[in-house]
């Protein structure tokens, strides 16, 4: 019995609090509801302010309920909504603010409010002097006296907001002395006029008018026949560049072919600097997402230096807005912007060397870069096998794209932008580390150890190779000479995998480059770090792991002209004489020097692996390299043949620092093919 007293007691305390809870949710309810019923409606000014805040918050339904009665029988909800979203989202509206609310009373029931508006859109500010009325009703609350004046003084039921947009001019792409890369100019629209044609030949003159752009007759007959067309109808096949002369003459040739002029941006270097200028396309969908500045129209870059330096090139668009009545007469000027013409940026490309450069290489898999060392200016940057820029501009057809986007030797890959292993090249940069830690003197020589050593049995099978032997002491400078594997191996081996690696992070590996376009890291391993003995050895000779960005390793080999500062490389041609190091004192001068007098050694020695590079009158340091791309070595590795080299003497006017890698060498004769191209560079 007691049990079931203290059951009841229990039941009749929880209905207790449940009655309390709901009895205090109604009351704080009732109250919050109050609270804000008197911010919404207790004066003509807080009417005002809680009006924006619902047009701010695109709630445009329950703005229209803050409207009294005689304005909602102007204009339905619906129609109240779809104003303001028509109106607004013309202009992009991103806010409404209002600022200095001063209310005058005009009699018990009526006030006017009169305030500051400004109105955010992706045209710019539009500001403006309000002045609305509002009404006491019969419910006591501030109501908003609307029409369309309260979007904005001038307008009226009828009329429209009108956009007017006058184009920027994109800006140009120019070298060094001014020469066009990338920049506004011509192509030529290709079309028929069926009343020219030649009547009895019009089939033969359709399919090789078809055969010429790379198209069908079928593509053809089908402009033709639109319902458009009439005889004196000039019907567009397609543009062409300019450069293609062949294609234009044998055009020239066909009865009824009429071509014409058009402006277009345009790419006077085509393919030789595709990779560097990049190309720009019509705005996507996506592209229109992102950006409210653009339109359909809009050119964007997508690759390259067009990409890189978008912002300045596009310019800024120029606008007029303005309220036209029912009838398209203008009545007021909203705002107006005047237009900005993009930037011409000028670059530190010679379009001379970069057309050098691209000629020597392209027949190869490739990337060069050139530069002058001393100040940093990249003279060249070349990408083979290359693709015509022209071509993403005036359309390409679907079998063009697919031969170019399928090809196995990937034409749209900017190889300067990746990194690779390095091979006997990165030896020097082992040899100054060495030198400027301290373990090893330009003086020390190891014990001879033939074509092949290992440290010990721990290594089981593996050895470290090199491809001669040679009869002078095993020291640095003949090691550099005879690109000595072995050598390099156990100077690796005694800097030892921390230092190893604190130095080549000191001299940007695993870092970023700072460079305008965006570059691979040149890494230390896939772990970022040295695993194992057998890594760290094989290291020391640009294999294991090692991968080396060219841009990177331009500035690496800079040091070695600027008495160990590394020049920040760049594509944009300063107006100031002042050089920026991308790491300033990255190896000691005397070390620097060292290395610098060894690498001439390595050309004008007639045992060095370099020494057909040599010219007479011109003291040029440089070294080879032959990087596999496999680790086992094994039979079917891909050879990377590099050759890095610079001009050795301060007192030449002309100073050049070229780094050059050139994919497959293994059947080209290795890097020797690489030192004869670079050789033409200097030449």
């Amino acid at each position: 019995m007691k049990k079931n007293s203290r059951n009841i007691i229990i039941v009749i305390a929880i209905i207790l609090m449940l009655i309390i809870t709901t009895v205090m949710v109604v009351v704080f309810s009732s109250i919050a509801k109050k609270n804000s019923d008197n911010f919404a409606y207790n004066s003509a000014d807080e009417i005002i302010t809680a009006y924006i805040k619902y047009i701010n918050e695109g709630d445009y339904g329950s703005a229209y309920e803050l409207l009294t009665s005689d304005s909602k029988n102007t204009i339905t909800k619906e129609n109240f909504e779809e104003e303001y979203k028509k109106i607004y989202g013309e202009l992009g509206v991103s806010s409404v603010e209002v600022s200095d609310i001063k209310t005058e009373k005009i009699d018990s029931n009526n006030s006017n409010c009169k305030y500051n508006t400004k109105v955010s859109s992706m045209y710019g500010d539009i500001s403006f002097e309000s002045s609305v009325d509002t009404q006491k009703q019969e419910d006591k609350k501030y109501y908003l006296k609307w029409d369309y004046s309260v979007i904005y003084p001038d307008l009226a039921e009828k009329d429209k907001i009108n956009v007017k947009k006058t184009y920027a001019k994109r800006g140009s792409l120019i070298d060094r002395n001014g020469v066009l890369l990338a920049g506004g100019g011509y192509v030529e629209s290709v079309g028929l006029v069926p009343g020219w044609m030649n009547e009895e030949t019009k089939n033969e003159d359709i399919a090789k008018v078809a055969e010429l752009l790379g198209t069908t007759s079928e593509n053809v007959n089908k402009k033709l026949n639109a319902s458009y067309v009439k005889p004196d109808t000039f019907v567009e096949l397609a543009t062409i560049s300019k450069q293609n002369q062949m294609t234009i003459y044998n055009l020239n040739q066909i009865k009824g072919v009429k071509i014409k002029d058009v402006s277009a941006r345009v790419y006077p270097y085509g393919e030789k600097a595709a990779h560097l200028t990049g190309y720009v396309q019509k705005a996507s969908k996506e592209d229109l997402e992102k950006n409210k500045y653009y339109d359909e129209n809009s050119l964007i870059g997508k690759t390259g230096l067009e990409q890189v330096y978008e912002e300045r090139l596009r310019g800024k668009d120029g606008y007029e807005v303005s309220i036209v009545d029912e009838e398209g007469n203008s009545k007021k000027i909203v705002l107006k912007t005047e237009k900005e013409d993009g930037e011409n940026i000028k670059l530190t490309v010679d379009a001379n060397v970069q057309e050098k450069v691209y000629s020597l290489y392209a027949s190869d898999n490739s990337t060069t870069v050139v530069m002058n060392p001393e100040n940093g200016d990249i003279l060249a940057l070349v990408s083979t096998p290359s693709y015509d820029p022209n071509k993403f501009v005036i359309g390409m057809s679907n079998k063009e794209w697919s031969e170019l986007s399928s090809n196995i030797n990937n034409p749209l890959y900017a190889r300067f932008l990746k990194n690779y292993a390095p091979g006997s090249s990165f030896k020097p940069i082992t040899g100054a580390i060495a030198l400027k830690t301290g373990v090893l003197k330009g003086t020390d020589e190891y014990e001879a150890s033939g074509k092949s050593w290992q440290k010990d049995n721990s290594w089981g099978s593996y050895f470290i190779t090199t491809l001669k032997e040679y009869a002078g002491p095993a020291n640095l400078v003949n090691a550099l000479i005879n690109s000595d594997n072995i050598f390099f191996g156990k100077t690796a081996l005694k800097i030892g995998a921390e230092e190893f690696e604190k130095q080549l992070r000191e001299i940007g590996f695993e870092s970023d480059i700072n460079f305008e376009m965006s570059a691979s890291k040149s890494q230390i391993s896939n772990e970022g770090k040295f695993v194992g003995e057998i890594q760290l050895a094989d290291s020391g000779y640009g294999q294991g792991q090692i991968l080396v960005n060219p841009i990177h390793f331009a500035s690496i080999y800079s040091a070695f002209v600027n008495n160990g500062n590394m020049v920040m490389p760049h594509l944009e041609l300063s107006q100031s004489d002042k050089i920026t190091y991308f790491k300033e004192n990255a190896f000691p001068s005397e070390v620097a020097n060292e290395i610098k007098e060894d690498l001439i050694q390595t050309i004008e020695n007639v045992e060095g692996t370099a020494h057909s590079a040599k010219i007479d009158g011109v003291t040029l340091a440089g070294k080879t390299g032959t990087a596999e791309t496999k680790s086992n070595r094994g039979e079917n590795s891909k050879e990377y043949g590099w050759f890095n080299c610079f001009v050795a003497d301060s007192n030449n006017a002309n100073q050049l620092l070229v780094v050059s890698m050139v994919e497959g060498v293994e059947d080209k004769g290795g890097s020797s093919y690489v030192v004869n191209k670079v050789k033409s560079i200097f030449q």
